[in-house]
């Protein structure tokens, strides 16, 4: 019976220790946050960006 109750308490023990969920949200709001900031920065550039590319067309065309 001791045998038993000592594996309860490791596999408990194990489970309640286990830190790779706390990783994986810290790796899911690192790739949120960049996306955030990889969206700020194409909604900043965008409107310059086409205004340059339509400089270009009118000066080719």
């Amino acid at each position: 019976m001791t045998t038993a109750y000592q594996f309860i308490t490791a596999w408990v023990t194990s489970r309640i220790d286990d830190e790779r969920g706390a990783s994986l949200v810290e790796y899911a709001l690192l790739v949120a946050l960049i996306a955030v900031v990889c969206i700020a920065a194409v909604t900043a550039l965008g409107s310059s960006a086409s205004g340059k590319f339509s400089e270009v067309t009118s000066g080719i065309g």
